[in-house]
């Protein structure tokens, strides 16, 4: 990371990364997601969250090889190390599609609800592109410093969907990666154009806070036979503690065992 880059992580709390994936990354990513759409049909994001007027996949690691380039990409490593303090687990991988002339906006939300605590920020996320983000596709918007304001939107916002005066949109082509401190106050817009706009969330937590999908249980045990020792430790696919704080939290909103 450059120092530039970790001020304007640590200050505004995100930072857009253009041409992070090559051609033939995007491309096999675009293949395999719309595979899984097809074959998924109406079930398609059953293991964690389904959505009106949006398309969406969970569990994308046991679901083909090329989806654990995404979680351990070592480029992006470096970017969570900086901002979860060298202590961090794949939360989930999932998969948002927002549909044609999808009428509506996500509220603004922090990640699972969390503010920061006493230790520092405990949630990180990555946006990966799979289609052009533009104004009227359905880009993620991002309130820029909200993330060190220790308030969570739905708790001061009248109307968490609409407009914020500090809002600015997550633009750049597709093959961008957008990461970001997931305290940070965001959410996709609406879709006002005739095409699905994809993309890929991986997100992460800090390692003493449960997975929001439980990676352990949901993992076939062919996929946990082929990972690598480097992405077994990012699923904490072998830590004791992991599984007692997801056995611990299974009963939160939108978590998944």
């Amino acid at each position: 990371m450059t120092e530039a880059e970790k001020r304007q992580l640590d200050e505004q709390g995100y930072i857009i990364l253009p041409g992070f994936m090559d051609e033939y990354l995007l491309h096999e990513l675009r293949v395999r997601v719309e595979q899984l759409f097809e074959e998924e049909g109406e079930n398609a994001g059953h293991e964690f969250r389904q959505e009106p007027f949006a398309r969406r996949l969970a569990n994308l690691v046991d679901k083909g090889e090329i989806f654990e380039q995404v979680v351990s990409d070592a480029r992006l490593l470096v970017y969570l190390d900086h901002v979860l303090n060298s202590s961090f687990k794949l939360s989930s991988l999932n998969a948002r599609s927002t549909n044609p002339y999808a009428p509506e906006a996500q509220p603004l939300h922090a990640d699972m609800g969390l503010l920061p605590d006493e230790i520092g920020p405990c949630v990180f996320n990555s946006v990966w592109l799979l289609d052009d983000f533009t104004e009227d596709n359905g880009a993620t918007r991002l309130i820029p410093g909200s993330h060190l304001w220790g308030r969570l939107p739905q708790d001061v916002l009248k109307d968490p969907k609409a407009p914020h005066p500090q809002e600015v949109l997550v633009l750049a082509p597709a093959g961008s990666v957008a990461i970001y401190n997931a305290h940070i106050w965001h959410g996709g817009t609406a879709n006002q154009t005739e095409r699905h706009r994809r993309a890929l969330h991986a997100f992460y937590v800090r390692r003493d806070q449960p997975q929001q999908q439980w990676q352990k249980k949901l993992l076939s045990a062919e996929t946990q036979a082929r990972l690598s020792s480097l992405t077994r430790y990012l699923l904490a696919l072998d830590d004791a503690l992991n599984d007692q704080l997801c056995a611990e939290g299974s009963g939160r909103s939108g978590f998944l065992k």
